[in-house]
């Protein structure tokens, strides 16, 4: 059974998804699994259900992967189901996994957003294991399992075992990097980034330009959202999108993530309340 080693200033949930594929908008997951800690329980809480994906079939190359047939989905919820149970296990804890903020997370925020419910990530931080390891071991889950652990996964692209493995390779890293530096792509040193505390660990794993996973968003040398695709590219995106509203709402009809429709919203309402309009 995992223990909990985390110093943790509130509810930290690790979790991994198996899906139809690897689009985040349009296809659908069939495995979730998650791994809650909390500050005052030394024990973990555990999750795993199969999800029925409805009519978004299994593509050849995700099955090759994971091996979940449509029979064995045949009789499971779909997610509109299981929405509120996840929902309430999830909380307000922070998010991690092993390349969660690329596709895990993304693709849960928009299973939610089909039933109606906002995973909001504003007040949350995401850890993801993976990019601590590219950083320092580039390779991959089962060879970090190897590196971090000196162990075997017996299950690999099980939900459970990747999400369990997952855990343990984060619990390696904070163990084995307690004193390391980092020397960046540009060649600047960073003392021991590596430590037991969420906060300093999200700051490490997420790029501080990065406004959405779609990379549809991003932050300028000021500070401000802008466009990163399209006619407005580069430029103030609340600016933009509080006056040519044709443009926003093309946004929110159109296949951008939910993320990305989260934060045009939130971003317009905030300049429209900071300029109103005489």
């Amino acid at each position: 059974m995992l223990k909990n080693t985390f110093e943790l200033k509130k509810d930290i949930v690790f979790f991994d998804v198996e899906a139809t594929g690897l689009n985040v908008v349009k296809d659908r997951i069939i495995q979730i699994a998650l791994i809650k800690f909390s500050q005052d329980t030394e024990e973990p809480q555990e999750l795993m259900m199969l999800i029925n994906p409805g009519h978004v079939l299994i593509s050849e190359e995700a099955f090759a992967v994971h091996g979940i047939s449509p029979s064995m989905l045949a009789n499971k919820p779909t997610f509109d189901k299981v929405a509120e149970r996840l929902w309430d296990f999830i909380g307000d804890a922070d998010l991690a996994g092993y390349n969660s903020d690329r596709f895990d997370i993304p693709i849960l925020m928009e299973e939610f957003a089909r039933c109606g419910m906002e995973l909001d990530l504003d007040n949350r931080k995401t850890v993801d294991v993976q990019k601590i390891f590219y950083k320092m071991e580039p390779r991959t889950l089962s060879a970090a399992y190897r590196l971090y652990c000196d162990k075997h996964i017996d299950n690999a692209h099980d939900a459970l075992a990747d999400v369990r493995a997952t855990v343990e390779v984060l619990q390696g890293q904070i163990r084995r990097y307690k004193d390391v530096e980092y020397i960046d792509g540009d060649g600047f040193t960073h003392p021991a980034p590596i430590d037991n505390n969420i906060d300093k660990l999200a700051s490490f794993t997420n790029d501080a330009r990065t406004v959405d996973v779609t990379q549809r968003l991003k932050y300028n040398q000021r500070g401000e959202i802008v466009f990163n695709f399209g006619k407005y590219i580069g430029k103030n995106a609340a600016e933009i999108l509080s006056k040519d509203r044709q443009y926003y709402n093309w946004i929110l009809e159109k296949d951008f993530s939910a993320q990305v429709k989260q934060i045009v919203k939130r971003i317009v309402k905030e300049y429209d309340q900071a300029n109103p309009k005489s």
